[in-house]
C-alpha cells in the first residue's frame, strides 16, 4: 500500500474527535487553525467553543471592538493572532460580503494566514490538493525518508512542502492533511513517539536505523532577551487604581496594564521608591518572589509594587472590581485574580 493509503487508514481508525472536523464551514475551520497556532488541542478548545458562541459568523466576528476579541483571546499568548484573525474578518465582511475565498491561492493573500493555513482551509472546505506543512509533518517526512536537512530555512521547507504534495490522497487531501498531523501529534511525537507500535515500521527510516532522536534537524536557535517589568499599582482610599493601554508594537500591543516602569536589571524597595519619583504615603511589593514569564524570544523578569495614594484623579482611574473586565496580558490576569479575588 502507498504511503497515503495506509496514513489514512490508521487516521481512520485512531483519528481524534474535534469539532472543527465535522464541519467544511471555512470561518470555523480557518479560526481553529489560527488558535491553534503555539497552542495545545485540549488548551484550544475552549477558546474555539467561546469565539464560536459569541462570534457566529465571519460578519460576526467583524463587528465586534478589537477589545471584545483580545479579551476571549485572553490566555492564549500570541496576540498578534487575534489582532489579524479581526482585520481579516473586516476585510472578508466588507471587501467579499463576508463569503470566504475558496482557492488557496486567494486565501494565503489575507492577513495572517501563512502557506501552512492556507493549504488547511483550502483542503478541509474545499478539498483542494495542497498538502500542510507544519512541525507534525516536518517530523513525520524527515524520520520516515531519513531527511537530514535543516527545517529552519526556507529552502528546506520548500522541499518538504513539495514532497508532501506528491505524497497527498488525490481524492481525499483533506483525510490525508488531517491524518498526517494527527499521526504527528499523537504517534511519531517529539519525544517517545510509539515506534513499536507503528504502521511505518518497517518502512521508516528513522526507526530501522536508530535516528528518531535525530530528525527533524533544526540548527536554528531563537536567542531569548531578558527584561525586567515593574507594574505599580496605583490603589487610593476608595479602591481606585490606574492602568493604561499598551499602544506600541511588540509583544501585549492593545492590551491592558497598568503604569509600568522596565529597568535593565531586577530593582530593591529602594531603587524603585527613585525611580516612580514622587511623593507617596506607602509603597509595598505584592510578590515575595519575582515572576517569571517566558514568551519566544523574551524572558520577563516582573514585580508588582502597590503604592497608596489619598485620591487618584488620572481620568483613566477605574475600580479594582472592574480590572477584569479589560484585556490583560495572561501574567497581569492571573495576578489580579489572585491578589486582589475579583
Amino acid at each position: 500500500m502507498s504511503f497515503s493509503t495506509i496514513l489514512i487508514d490508521w487516521y481512520l481508525k485512531n483519528k481524534r474527535e474535534l469539532p472543527w472536523r465535522n464541519t467544511t464551514n471555512p470561518y470555523h475551520i480557518w479560526l481553529s487553525e489560527i488558535i491553534l497556532q503555539q497552542t495545545r488541542v485540549n488548551q484550544g478548545l475552549p477558546y474555539f467553543e467561546s469565539f464560536t458562541s459569541n462570534f457566529p459568523s465571519i460578519n460576526d466576528l467583524a463587528n465586534a471592538t478589537e477589545d471584545e476579541v483580545l479579551k476571549l483571546w485572553q490566555g492564549l499568548g500570541y496576540y498578534s493572532r487575534a489582532r489579524n484573525l479581526h482585520a481579516t474578518a473586516k476585510f472578508i465582511s466588507a471587501n467579499l460580503n463576508g463569503i470566504f475565498p475558496k482557492q488557496y491561492d486567494e486565501i494565503i493573500k489575507l492577513k495572517g494566514i501563512g502557506p501552512y493555513t492556507a493549504a488547511a482551509i483550502a483542503s478541509f472546505a474545499y478539498k483542494e490538493q495542497v498538502a500542510v506543512v507544519d512541525g507534525n509533518v516536518f517530523r513525520v517526512i524527515s524520520r520516515y525518508f531519513g531527511i537530514f536537512d535543516d527545517i529552519s530555512t526556507s529552502k528546506t521547507r520548500n522541499v518538504f512542502q513539495d514532497l508532501a504534495n506528491e505524497l497527498i490522497c488525490k481524492i481525499n487531501p483533506d483525510l490525508f492533511n488531517q491524518a498526517i498531523m494527527d499521526f504527528g501529534a499523537t504517534q511519531c511525537t517529539p519525544k517517545n513517539p510509539d515506534c513499536l507500535n507503528c504502521v511505518f515500521q518497517e518502512n521508516c527510516f528513522a526507526f530501522r536505523n536508530q535516528k528518531t532522536t535525530e530528525l527533524p534537524v533544526k540548527l536554528g536557535k531563537t536567542k531569548v532577551s531578558n527584561r525586567y517589568f515593574n507594574f505599580i499599582i496605583y490603589k487610593d482610599k476608595s479602591d481606585f487604581t490606574i492602568i493604561e493601554q499598551r499602544v506600541e508594537k511588540g509583544i501585549w500591543q492593545n492590551l491592558f496594564q497598568f503604569p509600568l516602569i522596565e529597568t535593565s536589571e531586577s530593582v530593591d524597595l529602594k531603587n524603585i521608591k527613585s525611580l516612580i519619583n514622587e511623593s507617596f504615603q506607602n509603597i509595598i511589593k505584592l510578590n515575595q518572589t519575582e515572576i517569571i514569564h517566558k514568551l519566544s524570544h523574551q524572558k520577563l523578569h516582573i514585580n508588582f509594587w502597590e503604592l497608596e495614594v489619598d485620591e487618584i484623579s488620572n481620568e483613566n482611574k477605574i475600580s479594582i472590581e472592574d480590572l477584569n473586565t479589560f484585556a490583560f496580558p495572561i501574567v497581569l490576569s492571573n495576578f489580579i485574580k489572585s491578589h486582589y479575588e475579583i
